[in-house]
């Protein structure tokens, strides 16, 4: 019996070493789509949840550091009498970077000095001469008072024969000669007081003569002043070595350069395209190509109300018809917050600029 059963045993058990792969094949045939479904599943909702959470942070490469800067020069001429600062120095404001010859200016400070100085005195004489004129038409006045009476009192006696008809007629012209010199000298004092601008009391520095001489001397204490050049702002001067000491520097010509160490920015260049959530006060991390490991908050400080073609040369014109559709790009201007011991930002470094909108997209964004 027992060697029927161990016999058959391998018998019975066969079928069931066969229904293994079966039930693998099976299992891995109703695996697959489910893998497939699920791996398409997977996609479709991290790509949705991309979506979802995307939109927020634009990553802008074109950007650039930017710096106040200006060409020193000065609307006088002259002789560059002293260079006293260096190429690459650090200036303050105010300090004296450029002085011109002042001779000249001095002399011309000087002669409208004087002039106006005379014109102060033309003007108090004639002052003066007013008055004398009013004392002059008095006295005259006086005298045809007297040439009056002598003229009634010769009048009638020349009717008795008292006078003669010669002294009659001489007091009767002596009357008349008298009153046409009254009336030029009341003439003369009123053109005078015209002068004056109708005020005999007038203040001379008021007057207009008196203004224009102070005028001519303020303008020509201005050119003085100018042959001075100072810094207009903290910053590094530059280009200093192209002016020398004893050449001429004519009004109005560049001497050298200053840039600002202190108005610093990054102006980054966008596409159209991504400043749909970008607003001012937008926060900012800055990272700049030479210090790659190291980053600048700072935040949107204002978006150009136009594109940078706008200004350009040749600006682009697009009503012929015949044009290919290119994305813009608008400056935003991005003020970095800087702290002491920061390495330093020099203008046209290359910049990384990746703003934070703040904004997340929702479901509804899907639905136009």
């Amino acid at each position: 019996m027992s060697q029927a059963a161990t016999a058959g045993s391998p018998a019975t058990a066969a079928p069931r070493v066969a229904e293994a792969p079966t039930r693998r094949r099976v299992s891995r045939a109703a695996l697959r789509p489910v893998l497939m479904i699920g791996g398409i599943l997977i996609v479709a909702v991290g790509s949705l949840t991309w979506w979802i959470t995307g939109g927020r942070y634009v990553d802008i490469d074109d950007a650039y550091v930017r710096a106040a800067k200006e060409s020193l020069a000065t609307d006088v001429s002259g002789i560059v009498a002293q260079v006293p600062v260096h190429e690459g120095e650090i200036v303050k404001q105010g300090q004296v970077v450029l002085r011109l010859d002042p001779q000249q200016y001095q002399i011309a400070v000087d002669g409208a000095r004087a002039n106006l100085g005379g014109v102060v005195s033309d003007l108090i004489a004639e002052k003066l001469s007013y008055h004398r004129m009013l004392r002059e038409a008095d006295a005259k006045h006086a005298q045809v008072d007297s040439d009056q009476a002598n003229f009634d009192r010769f009048a009638n006696l020349v009717k008795s024969g008292g006078v003669t008809r010669a002294e009659y007629d001489n007091a009767k012209y002596q009357l008349a000669a008298d009153r046409e010199a009254l009336d030029a000298l009341n003439v003369a004092s009123q053109v005078q007081l015209a002068k004056l601008g109708g005020n005999a009391d007038v203040d001379v520095h008021t007057m207009s003569d008196y203004k224009m001489a102070k005028a001519k001397l303020d303008e020509a204490q201005r050119e003085l002043d100018h042959t001075v050049i100072y810094a207009p702002y903290d910053g590094i001067v530059t280009q200093v070595d192209t002016v020398q000491t004893g050449m001429y520097l004519a009004a109005s010509t560049a001497a050298f350069g200053i840039i600002s160490t202190e108005h610093v920015w990054v102006e980054a260049n966008p596409k159209e395209t991504e400043l749909t959530w970008v607003k001012p006060g937008d926060p900012v991390d800055v990272t700049v190509d030479t210090y790659p490991d190291r980053t600048w908050k700072g935040e949107v400080e204002s978006i150009a109300p136009n594109s940078g073609s706008e200004f350009s040369v040749l600006p682009a014109q697009n009503t012929s018809g015949n044009w290919v559709k290119v994305v813009q790009r608008i400056p935003v201007r991005i003020r970095v917050d800087r702290k002491a011991g920061d390495p330093p930002l020099r203008a046209g470094m290359s910049v990384e600029a990746d703003i934070d909108t703040g904004h997340r997209r929702t479901w509804s964004d899907l639905i136009p």
